[in-house]
């Protein structure tokens, strides 16, 4: 049964449920887009971390050219929600896969990204057999320690692109680890020495006679030093719209927009004792991998209660009473999102306001 629906006011929306607060998260919106068009830079959000094609055409009708995802059936399930521009930041192998992407892209226009000459030549032999256009970006590791090849090595990588008669679109240059260093000045220095790989990368690419049409990167914790870079044409902020509790831990970088929470996990008190208080909320309704959910709206301690429960201890405030709504900022959004199946919407505010979508969660679960 859904948790709720149009209409219904906050206090009837059954827990534990995935709320997002409409008002913060058009308001979200509307700053990041603000902030690209002022600097002249290309905005491709990371659908990977809401997962919904409502949302993805929403940041494309507020200015986004498209968007980016990390899994093919990220792709595949945005498509088919009438999303018709998404670029696949992430490396595909399989052949049966790469079959896959190419029959997408002869429906919508597509990017991929690369990193071996192995992946070059079947993304090539599976676009041949389709007659499929595809965007190819060369990834470049410019300090996450995961996928990509070296500076030095884009270049060569870009001829095989090229020989193989794909289209090379340009360079992706993403470093994910830097978006949770918490002082802006360390995080700042930390995208420096990756818009420096990046050049370097660039000047590979065209020291053999390739132009590099595009440099595209960037996250909600750095994007406005990869803006102000004047190499990046493009950023990919993905948690800037709903943000969560991790994010709220870092130092604001200088002449970022400032975001506000947006989604939240509705949950009731369902137990109490002398001393803590037990909502209906635990693991299977918000990830824990960048920490427990933060209590919005008053000083309470969450505590880990295992995979339905969670627990309160007194802080600063009182414990709630029994079946007292509490409200939580999950510490990862993205993962936490995987968790449901939809969005409840809520226009006018958490404590006074009401139902006003039911949004699913599209790609729930498209992990290949």
């Amino acid at each position: 049964m859904p948790a709720a629906a149009v209409g219904d006011a906050v206090d009837g929306i059954q827990t534990p449920a995935l709320v997002v607060d409409l008002d913060a998260m058009q308001r979200n919106l509307a700053r990041m887009a603000d902030f690209a068009r002022r600097h002249h830079i290309k905005l491709r959000p990371h659908a990977k971390m809401h997962k919904s094609a409502v949302i993805a055409k929403l940041q494309m009708a507020a200015g986004a050219v498209g968007v980016c995802v990390q899994k093919l059936s990220e792709a595949e399930a945005l498509a088919a929600g009438g999303v018709d521009d998404i670029f696949i930041s992430n490396e595909v192998m399989a052949p049966a896969k790469l079959d896959r992407v190419a029959q997408l892209a002869t429906r919508i226009r597509l990017a991929i990204a690369v990193d071996s000459v192995q992946g070059v030549e079947r993304l090539a032999r599976a676009a041949a057999a389709q007659s499929a256009s595809i965007d190819v970006f060369v990834e470049v590791e410019v300090g996450q320690g995961r996928c990509g090849v070296s500076p030095a090595a884009a270049g060569a990588l870009a001829q095989q692109v090229v020989s193989h008669g794909l289209r090379f679109a340009g360079l992706q240059a993403y470093h994910g680890s830097a978006q949770h260093v918490r002082d802006a000045s360390q995080r700042e220095a930390a995208i420096r020495h990756a818009i420096a790989a990046a050049r370097a990368a660039q000047a590979s690419v065209t020291a053999v006679g390739i132009t590099c049409p595009l440099v595209t990167g960037a996250g909600t914790g750095s994007f406005p030093f990869e803006a102000g870079s004047g190499l990046y044409g493009e950023l990919q902020p993905g948690s800037y719209l709903f943000m969560d509790a991790d994010y709220a831990l870092n130092q604001p970088a200088p002449g970022a927009p400032a975001f506000e929470q947006a989604l939240f996990v509705k949950s009731q008190v369902i137990s109490r004792g002398s001393a803590h208080a037990v909502v209906d909320a635990g693991h299977k309704s918000h990830a824990v991998d960048s920490g427990l959910p933060r209590v919005w709206g008053c000083d309470l301690e969450f505590a880990n209660g295992g995979d339905e429960h969670g627990i309160l201890r007194p802080r600063g405030d009182a414990l709630p009473a029994l079946g007292d709504t509490v409200w939580l900022v999950p510490g990862h959004c993205d993962p936490t999102v995987n968790l449901h199946d939809a969005y409840v919407v809520v226009s006018g505010g958490l404590e006074r306001g009401s139902v006003c979508a039911v949004w699913p969660v599209d790609a729930r679960g498209c992990v290949t």
